[in-house]
């Protein structure tokens, strides 16, 4: 449980990359200024087994490119497993607007109504040295492709995100995002 606690304590709070995205437009270069909100919701969630010792997190990501904002909400799952961390996706609750979610707008839910993603690849993670590392690779289509990898320490959140279609990058920048603690 110490793994865990020091995981989540590490990925939960405020970020944005407001140092990388001002360099980026000091270079020219088009790159979005993003911000994660992670939260740690189980006072949420009805009903969890007596024994449960994962932490569910509501991720609030927003991208903003060329004066465009994009909101990006998550329900991860963060469990401790004899191979290291999981991060498993789960479906937003029924009921919940997929555009507008947030912890603040999370309306208390059943655990039992609780829906785990089919579509994405849980995410392992190993910590090395203080940093957490770590990802997957989802077939969310035969033709769609998500690749995700991360890493976490203290100090920042580095996150590499790719969509590819018919093996084609529709999303993701060539950098990752490195998010510092607001």
């Amino acid at each position: 449980m110490m793994k865990l606690d020091n995981f989540v304590g590490m990925m939960t709070g405020h970020f944005d990359n407001k140092d990388q995205f001002k360099k980026m437009q000091a270079e020219g270069k088009t790159y979005p200024y993003a911000e994660h909100v992670n939260t740690i919701c189980n006072d949420k969630i009805n009903n969890l087994p007596e024994d449960f010792k994962g932490k569910f997190v509501v991720e609030e990501s927003y991208y903003e490119i060329n004066g465009k904002r994009h909101a990006s909400p998550h329900l991860f799952l963060i469990t401790e497993i004899e191979q290291g961390i999981l991060l498993s996706s789960y479906e937003i609750p029924k009921g919940e607007d997929k555009n507008t979610f947030s912890y603040d707008s999370m309306k208390n839910v059943d655990y039992s109504k609780l829906e785990k993603s089919e579509k994405f690849t849980p995410a392992l993670y190993h910590e090395k040295d203080g940093i957490w590392e770590g990802g997957s690779t989802s077939q969310f289509s035969p033709v769609m492709t998500f690749k995700l990898w991360e890493k976490f320490s203290n100090n920042f959140l580095e996150v590499s995100e790719s969509m590819e279609v018919n093996g084609k990058r529709t999303f993701g920048y060539d950098e990752p995002i490195i998010y510092k603690r607001v």
